[in-house]
């Protein structure tokens, strides 16, 4: 049993459409990483505070491998800079959620197929702990999941967004469900997830990359929502809806930032070019906000956007 989505789903290039008559053509910025030995830096996460250092995690990573390290950066007043003594784990796709005052760090862990060794298998997992320098290892996802995000309700308990593929998820839903603490964290937890059903067209897909707990009790989530175009090549978008975790509804998917919103650079393939992988977002004061995200699979961009969330504080 499922969580319905009411509007029912709307394809990429509608939403796509509807971002354009809004957006007025804003440009982000690339980010500059120092130290990685000539390897790309992507998929960051949003700046976040620890001892009173400003810190990225990122995905570095030659340009024709997928195997790669998630680091810890600084910035230092012109880029960033790997931060000495920080752990590194050869995970792809970081991201960072505070849960009950420890520091949850998630990523992608990839290993080769026993019978197929040019293919990969993949899961998320979890570490834990209370600074950069002594996280461990706690939690694993189903083997084939991606894009698992926690966020602390209003009410102390915990949050779990999943997306799962294949015969549940076909290319990719999302699902919801709450835990009580961070050792309940589990692959069956994860797996009985109720799904969020009618948000992607059965030929899209989307997931979850980070999720905020808004000032009524609602979930800002930001993700991204994707498609095939007819030659394959793949079209990902920065999106955001609000999500009711009593109620389970979501509300509508729009797209907040695209491929176009940001400067020309490298790409990893060439059916990478329009790819935009939504890292984390930070919210201002001002009514705007910064979404940091990965770049065709080969850089790191951040954009000034108005605050996608503000919406959903006055429903």
């Amino acid at each position: 049993m499922g969580f319905h989505n009411e509007v029912g789903p709307i394809k990429c290039r509608e939403l796509l459409q509807a971002f354009k008559e809004r957006d007025p053509g804003r440009t982000g910025e690339k980010l500059t990483f120092y130290h990685v030995g000539g390897k790309d830096v992507y998929n960051i996460t949003a700046p976040f505070e620890v001892d009173c250092r400003r810190v990225i995690a990122g995905r570095v990573e030659s340009r024709d491998s997928e195997y790669s390290k998630v680091m810890f950066f600084e910035y230092d007043g012109q880029g960033w800079s790997p931060i000495d003594g920080a752990q590194s784990f050869d995970l792809q796709d970081p991201f960072v959620a505070r849960i009950h005052g420890e520091i949850v760090l998630g990523g992608v862990e990839v290993w080769p197929k026993d019978d197929e060794p040019n293919s990969l298998l993949w899961r998320t997992v979890f570490y834990r702990g209370a600074n950069i320098y002594d996280l461990k290892p706690f939690a694993k996802g189903p083997v084939g999941m991606k894009d698992i995000r926690l966020v602390t309700l209003s009410d102390g308990t915990i949050g779990v967004f999943t997306r799962p593929q294949g015969d549940i998820g076909g290319r990719g839903k999302i699902g919801y469900t709450t835990i009580a603490s961070l050792d309940d964290l589990n692959e069956e937890v994860i797996e009985k997830a109720p799904l969020i059903d009618n948000q992607f067209d059965p030929e899209e897909w989307g997931g979850v990359n980070e999720a905020h707990l808004l000032s009524n009790g609602m979930l800002g989530v930001l993700g991204h929502i994707a498609c095939f175009d007819e030659m394959g090549d793949r079209h990902y978008y920065s999106m955001a809806f609000m999500f009711d975790p009593v109620q389970k509804r979501p509300s509508p998917l729009k797209i907040i930032a695209a491929r176009s919103n940001f400067k020309e650079g490298a790409y990893k393939r060439k059916d990478l070019t329009d790819v935009i992988f939504s890292g984390g977002i930070i919210r201002r004061d001002d009514g705007y906000a910064e979404l940091y995200c990965g770049v065709s699979d080969a850089e790191a961009h951040w954009i000034v956007i108005p605050d996608p969330f503000l919406e959903y504080e006055d429903m």
